[in-house]
């Protein structure tokens, strides 16, 4: 199974990028906790690369604890101050204040040296589609200042955002890059929403999550379906139809249903706490 979605949009979005970090001091980069690595754009690195960078690990509610504090503290080991958060619920929110000044200490040194006072930290927003940087925004400003949606993409232009005397964010589209060299990341992608549904096939995507979680969080299938058995991943797939009865016409097992009721139950943490990736294990 392939995966690749790139709009023209994004072209257009990463290229403005390029202009607007000339205007800024810290990077904000969201990445889902869940695919800490894969929901990483490997452009802004090359794009930022002189700047400060603040990650923030967004859907933590949903991720494994134990991988998450394993990839904060990869993160931290490069050089990046980090926050892991939910920003539905504004879990975490509290100490992102006080990560942009630390990481911009030194710009705000340098100001007070050349005389310059009360300039904000001007910090860029980044991230893939459906990372949930419009949410963050939001919760975080305590107004809404963006538009958001469960679909990626939803961002269209850019926008600053003062928040207080001392912070002011430029929130960005979303944007992914050319070409996935290592397909695993865009399963990763389009296992939590970053890649437009319509063009996936959705029941070989349940079949790949399926077999993940077979092997990296076994029991949790039997648990949540209430199955007796389990088998390779087709099979398993099968019995959460049955399970669920999902049918379509002449009472036939409808694959696709099942698929997308799977792919949402993930989605949206009902299959429990659960991160598909970790460091040492992919890419890193």
């Amino acid at each position: 199974m392939q995966f690749q979605w790139y709009p023209g949009h994004m072209t257009k979005a990463k290229r403005q990028m390029q202009e607007d970090i000339k205007l800024i001091d810290l990077i904000i980069e969201l990445v889902d906790a869940r695919i800490p690595y894969s929901s990483r754009n490997p452009d802004i690195d090359e794009l930022g690369k002189n700047k400060a960078r603040l990650i923030l690990m967004n859907k933590s509610d949903l991720a494994d604890e134990k991988a998450t504090k394993a990839w904060k503290d990869y993160f931290i080991s490069k050089g990046c101050f980090v926050v892991s958060l939910d920003s539905r619920n504004k879990a975490g929110m509290k100490t992102i204040q006080s990560q942009i000044l630390e990481a911009c200490k030194e710009k705000i040194e340098r100001d007070k040296k050349r005389g310059i006072k009360n300039r904000p930290v001007r910090a860029m927003v980044v991230g893939i589609p459906n990372v949930g940087k419009s949410t963050f925004i939001n919760s975080y400003a305590g107004r809404a200042c963006a538009k958001t949606g469960n679909k990626p993409g939803v961002t269209k232009g850019k926008q600053w955002i003062r928040l207080n005397k001392n912070v002011e964010l430029l929130d960005t589209p979303g944007i992914l890059w050319p070409k996935f060299e290592d397909q695993k990341v865009g399963l990763s992608l389009a296992l939590i929403g970053s890649i437009r549904d319509e063009i996936l096939n959705t029941e070989e995507l349940a079949i790949e999550l399926i077999q993940i979680l077979i092997n990296k969080y076994p029991g949790v299938l039997k648990e949540r379906y209430h199955l007796t058995e389990e088998g390779d991943a087709l099979k398993v797939l099968t019995l959460i139809g049955e399970n669920r009865n999902c049918r379509g016409k002449g009472n036939e097992l409808d694959y696709g249903k099942t698929a997308n009721l799977l792919i949402d139950e993930f989605r949206g943490g009902r299959l429990g706490r659960i991160t598909l990736e970790e460091p040492g294990t992919i890419g890193v």
